[in-house]
């Protein structure tokens, strides 16, 4: 299943910001050009979506573990340690891309504000050359010590 068909707990703060659905996000972002900020916020988006998915998976992994029709001679210590290492990296990346993603629709411009076209500068280009380089010592020359 594909990132764009999974649902986050952002969905509908984006929404909300870009003012369309997930889907159609997804779509104009394929089909057009559209704001860098869109970009990085599917981005961000795609990457929270797998991020919650591999928190679900260890969840549903500790509970499976858990469960009380379970035989207590299958359940393992060891394992249940390595799903808390698990699960704690997991939970590390999506509250990562959480925040990042908070951020960008935090910071981004209204969307009355943002250009419908990328910004094209058409100033002309600064050059610089180099100095020449200094003279190379002459071979054999030695520099006098100065007391």
């Amino acid at each position: 299943m594909s990132v764009i068909d999974k649902s986050t707990s952002r969905d509908t703060a984006l929404e909300e910001a870009f003012g369309a659905c997930v889907a159609e996000l997804y779509a104009q972002a394929a089909h057009s050009e559209v704001c860098a900020a869109l970009h990085r916020a599917l981005e961000l988006r795609s990457f929270l979506a797998v991020a919650e998915e591999q928190v679900v998976r260890v969840r549903d992994r500790v509970h499976d573990a858990m469960s009380s029709d379970r035989d207590l001679g299958e359940l393992s210590a060891e394992d249940l340690c390595l799903d808390a290492q698990w699960l704690e990296a997991a939970l590390a990346g999506r509250d990562g891309y959480i925040g990042a993603l908070d951020d960008l629709l935090r910071t981004m411009p209204a969307p009355d504000q943002r250009p419908r076209h990328p910004v094209q500068f058409d100033q002309p280009k600064v050059t610089a050359t180099a100095p020449p380089a200094p003279a190379a010592r002459r071979a054999g020359a030695v520099r006098a010590r100065r007391p």
